[in-house]
């Protein structure tokens, strides 16, 4: 794709979620079409007439079989985090209509345990899943969302260090 058709696409709304358990360590979902070792925490897209919150919660539940009375929102990020995709993934992604993703990020604390946690859901999007702490998101990332970790990572470590996490 050409740089100037690339820089014309729009970014599709997308929301993610930071979800932390009792013991502040971040879930993480390793996705069903990405054969590498690559995580990554809840994400998608924004259903037309649906707000941002709303996105988030409902996402996490399809992601997660979490349901939105199991968590509590902490934070949400103040700023829209965008990413571009790399040039060849455009065209098998969401029909070739979108550059990359422009997020709202969510940073939730799970009040359930591990046992409610249920990857296999109407539409499985992950493989497996684990806790990991914040610290160790970006090196477990694929390369071209590094970037917006470290900006997620950036707007919540003020909560994160409050509740005793090693923030990089």
């Amino acid at each position: 794709m050409a740089s100037d058709a690339h820089d014309a696409l729009p970014y599709r709304l997308n929301v993610g979620i930071m979800l932390i358990n009792h013991d502040g360590l971040v879930f993480v979902g390793q996705r069903r079409d990405n054969h590498s070792d690559a995580w990554q925490m809840p994400q998608g897209g924004i259903d037309d007439g649906e707000n941002p919150k709303e996105a988030a919660l409902r996402e996490l539940h399809e992601e997660t079989g979490i349901p939105a009375n199991l968590v509590q929102v902490l934070e949400v990020s103040e700023n829209w985090i965008s990413y571009d995709l790399p040039k060849d993934l455009i065209s098998q992604l969401w029909g070739g209509r979108f550059r990359g993703q422009k997020q709202k990020w969510y940073l939730m604390r799970f009040l359930g345990s591990d046992t409610e946690v249920n990857i296999q859901t109407e539409t499985p999007e992950f493989s497996a899943w684990k806790w990991i702490p914040p610290d160790a998101l970006v090196e477990n990332i694929v390369p071209f969302k590094k970037s917006v970790y470290q900006k997620v990572l950036s707007e919540f470590s003020k909560t994160l260090l409050m509740l005793g996490q090693q923030v990089p």
